[in-house]
């Protein structure tokens, strides 16, 4: 595990190479995020940009979607794969935020993870974007390959482990941040099958690679 010296200096190497850290699902409404979430499940963020504007032009506010019929959902969100899943939970969750929570995304984990289809990643990013709550800490596929590689946890694949391992060591402050920047690190540089660890400005702390160059 990283010393917290060198967790603050890739924490500041990030923030150098991408200083804007913006979420990578387009919304306008604050339970837009959340449905875009849902629908990012096992489908890439960018065709999720492409389904939501006439999804969210269909039902242009929440009562609408709390009052869709749930297979005209499913056509407009079929490429994003496990459609019918996704459209009995964006459906569903819309009625209970109507219902029980006044029309308002919760601010609190438990309340969060009382709505159909979302889980911690989801209600962390939640959490951290709309209500800009400190500590939260965002485990995608890429903040759990990223942060692994980078020695920052011990490896673990299991996304609350992560969550909870990286919250130990990260500035709250900068956490939320951290975990996007780590998104686009991903994309842009740290990919999974071919990382182009020469052009990496975290190779001073990597652990991979370290290992990677040993003899």
């Amino acid at each position: 595990m990283k010393k917290q010296a060198d967790v603050l200096r890739i924490v500041e190497a990030l923030k150098a190479a991408y200083p804007d850290a913006l979420c990578s699902l387009d919304y306008r409404k604050d339970y837009e995020l959340l449905f875009s979430t849902r629908l990012a499940a096992q489908c890439t963020d960018e065709r999720v940009n492409q389904v939501t504007p006439a999804l969210f032009a269909r039902y242009p506010t929440l009562e609408d979607l709390a009052g869709a019929d749930v297979s005209e959902v499913e056509a407009y969100i079929h490429s994003t794969g496990f459609f019918r899943a996704k459209a009995r939970d964006i459906v569903a969750a819309a009625r209970m935020l109507v219902e029980q929570y006044g029309g308002r995304v919760p601010a609190t984990m438990e309340e969060l993870l009382r709505l159909p289809g979302v889980g911690r990643k989801t209600a962390n990013l939640v959490l951290g974007d709309i209500h800009k709550a400190p500590g939260v800490v965002v485990a995608d596929t890429h903040c759990i390959r990223i942060s692994g590689r980078l020695g920052l946890t011990d490896g673990t694949k299991d996304p609350s482990k992560v969550e909870t391992q990286l919250r130990a060591i990260l500035p709250p402050e900068e956490s939320n941040d951290f975990c996007r920047r780590l998104v686009l690190h991903g994309r842009a540089v740290c990919m999974a099958r071919r990382p182009d660890c020469p052009n990496c400005t975290l190779r001073p702390w990597c652990d991979f690679f370290t290992q990677s160059e040993a003899p």
